[in-house]
């Protein structure tokens, strides 16, 4: 029974100790600069995540782009063959 008091004292000495280490001024210090290391690796991550998403809708426009004039010259492709078979009905 008193083993487990003297545990439970002992865990209480230790939780004391511990919040007044990390609630000491170097210790927020520390925080502070863990902070803004964070705040910083943010910054990065975001302007990463923009130039791809920049990248990403140009290329989007682009293999619209692709895709509209091979539409057109599909459709032109069918045109003249229709035009052709007219006239070689036109002939026959």
């Amino acid at each position: 029974m008193w083993d487990k008091v003297r545990l439970i004292g002992y865990g209480f000495l230790l939780g004391t100790a511990g919040v007044k280490v990390l609630s000491s001024r170097d210790a927020k210090m520390a925080y502070t600069h863990v902070t803004a290391a964070v705040m910083r690796g943010v910054d990065d991550v975001v302007k990463t995540a923009t130039v791809i998403k920049e990248n990403c809708e140009d290329i989007g426009a682009e293999a619209k782009g692709i895709n509209e004039r091979r539409r057109a010259e599909e459709r032109a492709r069918e045109i003249a063959d229709a035009k052709a078979l007219l006239a070689e009905a036109g002939e026959a």
